[in-house]
């Protein structure tokens, strides 16, 4: 049969084994296998179904029946890239393949704009696979403006080309400096990132450079273990499902929240390493990167413990902190990622401060049916423990503020069935009708005006013993706004100026000198100085609390970032300050 010949066959069996998804029983796991062999077999004709059968399968391979699942998924798994081959080899559009939902499977290519970090990485994890899309880049818009202006730190005499001329060939440049034996197109990127790391700037200069100059990466995945195809960590124990999927209506927080907490076990620097290079694997085949993932420390990931074999469900979730040198100015980050049998299925964010974070948590597209509600829970009470909160707030893009794809699954009513509540009083009356309609007609479903509505604003939960809604009106960007108004109209728009006076005011007011801190102690303290410039009641803190909030600050720049957070719940005048400030108006 040929590539472009229907198969009306393969539609009724990809569908029987999506069912068998959610099927389980004695028979089930050699039900599966039964139901792989013929698709085994098969000759694609498409990449929709070859999607569908992709994705089928490492579902399975995540929440297997039974040993012979794992193995038979595994084993086609292995191969998946001959498939997708074929269909490229038959010359079948294969875009299908490269949307957030479908990236990273064995055999495609991709293509991206990355940060320094990850561009670095990537090339070193990949070496001679990685090249620059110069065709892509050479159509954006202006292309080459900034590589016209930082290129002579690399190559000699481009000025007399770059600075005057409107055809630079930037392509030609680059690979006419780079060539060596190697293959121009993929000497370049490697030749380019090199130079960046030789510079003589601090790193978060170097990547600053480095991303003004927009240059899009491809790279061709083939048969590579870091595609989503492959990348299946091994582990100890697999747990197999013999009994229904938890569903969410069968999660209470309340309880999971409520129970003993994780036994959190920090890991070795190497082991933490090997930990970073999973999530920016996880990260990179999807199209996605965050703050955390690309720049986690390896020296603070733990792994959770959620109480064995058959209470963690072939659970492993790892978090980590963010270095001293690349930490926020006033909230401390953590960072993690979820594997489900040694399969990666979502990955974590949460910022806070004192005891309040405001978390993200993404399921990925093929894992959304399986046991998300409980395995969030368990999320939840890895990071209350590590991070010492009692106040967790949700993003409202978690909720579907800018985010078509929550929306149309009504991620709000996720939120809302766990114990959520809106931070604002006419959202929460909003949902207790909507409630309401619902409870009177099971059919009935909120219109998706209605839930733009409902994800406006946070969502909090809070835990027995918090304030209750003295997080709500609560944003770090009010801080930061109020200390820009007081920059405009104090220090004419002059930051260093803010700056310097700030520090000396706080300084007198602690009865401190930092002249012998370290340079992110000195970091910390300044940014401080913006914040509590604008507290006028700091000098007449008693000795105690004045001291405290030194060890603060000094906390921020220590190596482990945990102890600044939970320094912060423990100084009861610093929070309020906070908390006015940041309240909005």
């Amino acid at each position: 049969m040929s590539a472009n010949s229907p198969d009306r066959s393969l539609d009724p069996q990809l569908s029987e084994l999506e069912a068998c998804r959610y099927l389980f029983g004695k028979q089930q796991a050699a039900r599966v296998v039964q139901l792989l062999a013929p698709l085994d077999a098969k000759q694609f004709p498409d990449p929709p179904s070859l999607i569908r059968f992709h994705e089928t399968l490492l579902f399975l391979r995540a929440f297997p029946q039974g040993p012979a699942v794992v193995r038979a998924t595994g084993r086609v798994l292995n191969a998946f890239h001959k498939r997708v081959a074929a269909l490229r080899n038959a010359g079948v559009d294969m875009d299908a393949f490269d949307t957030f939902e479908t990236s990273g499977i064995a055999g495609t290519e991709m293509e991206d704009t990355l940060s320094f970090d990850v561009a670095r990485w990537l090339i070193k994890r990949m070496p001679g696979k990685v090249e620059i899309a110069w065709g892509n880049y050479e159509d954006s818009y202006e292309p080459g403006r900034e590589l016209g202006t930082t290129g002579p730190r690399f190559m000699p005499l481009l000025e007399d080309d770059a600075f005057v001329e409107a055809d630079t060939p930037w392509q030609d440049w680059i690979e006419a400096a780079a060539s060596k034996k190697k293959a121009k197109k993929k000497a370049a990127p490697e030749w380019l990132i090199q130079r960046f790391e030789q510079l003589a700037l601090p790193p978060q200069q170097k990547s600053e450079l480095y991303e003004s100059l927009r240059i899009p990466l491809r790279w061709k995945l083939e048969n590579s273990p870091l595609t989503r195809t492959r990348n299946i960590r091994p582990v100890r124990q697999i747990f197999y499902h013999s009994e229904p999927l938890i569903s969410r209506s069968q999660v209470s927080l309340a309880s999971e929240l409520a129970k003993r907490p994780p036994k959190l076990t920090r890991l070795s620097p190497k082991q933490g390493a090997q930990v970073m290079d999973l999530i920016r694997e996880v990260m990179l085949v999807r199209y996605r990167e965050l703050y955390g993932t690309t720049l986690g420390d390896p020296r603070s990931v733990v792994r959770a413990d959620l109480g064995g074999y058959k209470a963690g469900r072939g659970v492993t979730i790892y978090l980590w902190n963010l270095p001293p040198d690349r930490r926020l100015p006033l909230r401390a980050y953590v960072a993690g990622l979820t594997l489900k049998n040694g399969v990666p299925i979502n990955y974590i964010e949460s910022i806070g401060l004192c005891e309040w974070m405001e978390v993200g948590f993404n399921t990925f597209y093929t894992f959304r049916g399986g046991e998300a509600g409980w395995i969030y829970a368990q999320v939840l009470r890895c990071l209350c423990h590590l991070m010492g909160t009692t106040c967790i707030s949700v993003y409202p893009y978690q909720l579907g503020k800018d985010n078509d794809e929550a929306i149309e699954s009504g991620a709000f009513w996720f939120y809302r069935k766990l114990g959520f509540r809106p931070g604002h009083a006419d959202l929460q009356e909003l949902a207790e009708r909507e409630e309401k309609k619902i409870a009177a007609n099971p059919k009935y479903r909120t219109a998706a005006r209605t839930l733009k509505r409902l994800s406006a604003e946070h969502v909090f939960y809070e835990l027995p013993g918090s304030e209750v809604g003295a997080w709500d009106r609560f944003s770090t960007r009010n801080i930061g706004l109020r200390v820009n108004r007081r920059m405009a109209r104090d220090f004419g728009g002059d930051a260093e100026r803010m700056r310097e006076y700030s520090k000396r005011t706080l300084e007198r007011a602690l009865g401190v000198n930092t002249s012998s801190w370290s340079q992110l102690e000195k970091a910390a303290f300044d940014n401080y100085a913006l914040v509590l410039g604008q507290v006028p009641e700091l000098d007449a803190w008693n000795k105690e609390d004045k001291e405290g909030l030194v060890r603060v600050i000094r906390a921020k720049a220590s190596r482990d970032e945990m102890l600044y957070l939970h320094l912060t719940q423990q100084h009861d005048r610093l929070r309020s300050a906070l908390l006015r400030l940041g309240r909005s108006q």
